[in-house]
């Protein structure tokens, strides 16, 4: 019985969820109809994500040593809102969709219809940092790693969120196991949504957290960072292997698919990033 039911495909159709958390009816306001008006989950995640992380981020800077002021870090906050989105959307653009976006300029303003890159939303992080440090006159590299080690909150709820949304899906199992997307034919998927959630939400949060909060990886500058750029890139490497390659893209000719591709040089300048944390002094509590 137990095996019959792990062989068995789930209709994504029946599952409880649905793109939109709720949505606000159409209504008439000084005699113009406005609306139907629909939140979407999707939006929830960046905005949990942002909000949690600051949450996180005001109780990790009251240890003993930290780089910035709670008002410094209440300043970065737009900074880094600004940076995820504009990087996020500008990464998608240059890597994942140009043709279109050079056929139609305007459409890269259009947020509202979807792409965003994790590997873009990262560089625009990592700019907001420096130039947040720069200036406020801190480290922006030991922002860096304050920052680095609550991301992976906001990462995991994206991806639940693309699941909820039943977009990026994973290649067909190739046995009656898997998830059948409405969007995606009648095979079986892996929900590798699931699988970046769990490895680059959940497995990375955690192991963060207890490098902060646990060892002294904190006052290494570029410690944390490094360790989640290299968890991170592994992480969606592997995934790769069980996610459905971009459909304007495919696999390219180096056998890798984009994800892969933009993983690579972001899991050395991790590895970098991490021998020179560690073969530096540490910085005084």
């Amino acid at each position: 019985m137990f095996p019959d039911l792990m062989m068995a495909a789930v209709d994504f159709t029946t599952l409880p969820v649905r793109p939109e958390a709720f949505t606000i009816p159409a209504f008439t306001l000084a005699g113009s109809e406005w609306g139907p008006f629909a939140l979407r989950w999707y939006s929830l995640a960046y905005i949990a994500g942002i909000a949690g992380a600051w949450w996180l981020l005001t109780r990790m800077i009251r240890r003993p040593g930290a780089p910035l002021s709670q008002q410094q870090l209440d300043d970065y906050i737009t900074w880094a809102t600004v940076g995820v989105i504009a990087g996020g959307r500008l990464g998608y653009v240059i890597f994942y969709n140009p043709d279109q976006y050079l056929a139609d300029p305007l459409s890269i303003l259009r947020l509202w219809d979807g792409g965003m890159s994790f590997h873009g939303g990262c560089f625009g992080v990592i700019a907001a940092c420096f130039l947040h440090g720069w200036a406020a006159k801190f480290s922006g590299l030991r922002l860096l790693d304050y920052v680095a080690t609550v991301t992976p909150l906001g990462l995991g709820l994206g991806r639940l969120a693309n699941f909820v949304n039943g977009e990026l899906w994973g290649r067909p199992t190739g046995t009656d196991w898997g998830i059948i997307f409405p969007e995606a034919g009648p095979e079986p998927r892996h929900p590798s949504q699931l699988y970046e959630a769990g490895l680059e939400g959940g497995v990375l949060f955690v192991g963060l957290t207890l490098l902060f909060w646990f060892t002294p990886a904190r006052l290494r500058p570029g410690l944390l960072s490094g360790v989640f750029g290299i968890g991170y890139g592994l992480s969606r490497y592997i995934v790769e292997n069980y996610r459905e390659p971009d459909r304007q893209l495919g696999i390219l000719e180096t056998g890798l698919t984009m994800g892969q591709t933009l993983s690579l040089p972001l899991i050395l300048a991790a590895v970098l990033l991490l021998v020179l944390a560690l073969v530096r002094k540490p910085v005084s509590a």
